[in-house]
């Protein structure tokens, strides 16, 4: 949507994705990550952690329920989203306002890592994914860059 912020964080995850559903049935996961920024002090000749960034990040529908499936506490990723804030009220009656990541992306980091990617086939409305190979089915293009039956280019 236009005028909204949207931001790029790196960071790892504290803990594993929770995935939940809506009454309406669809799928939400949330977690949250840590951005940490490292500078190198040239007197010392070390890395020098930062303070950390904690974020909270939501992951609706297909995107939330392959999130749940694919990454897990300790994981590097990266995400693209947009900031919400939101305010509510605390059991004490404080008001409180929290900053939040909806992701319209997440991603593995590859800067230590590798990953296989699988495309995943179904309800976009945030049903019940079925992972397959190339997410074609039975009928794959041969100019597929994710099919990993036909040749490799």
């Amino acid at each position: 949507m236009a005028g909204e912020t949207t931001i790029t964080l790196a960071g790892n995850l504290v803990d594993d994705p929770e995935l939940r559903h809506t009454g309406a049935g669809h799928a939400v996961a949330k977690f949250r990550i840590a951005s940490t920024p490292r500078t190198y002090d040239k007197q010392s000749g070390q890395w020098q952690d930062g303070e950390s960034l904690f974020m909270t990040v939501t992951a609706w529908r297909s995107l939330g329920e392959n999130v749940a499936a694919s990454i897990q506490r300790g994981a590097r990723v990266v995400v693209v989203g947009t900031l919400r804030q939101r305010s509510y009220e605390d059991n004490q009656g404080v008001k409180r306002t929290v900053v939040e990541i909806e992701a319209e992306e997440v991603a593995p980091s590859l800067r230590n890592a590798t990953a296989q990617v699988t495309k995943t086939t179904g309800n976009r409305q945030g049903g019940n994914s079925q992972q397959q190979p190339g997410g074609y089915g039975q009928q794959q293009p041969q100019y597929d860059q994710w099919n990993t039956n036909g040749p490799a280019y």
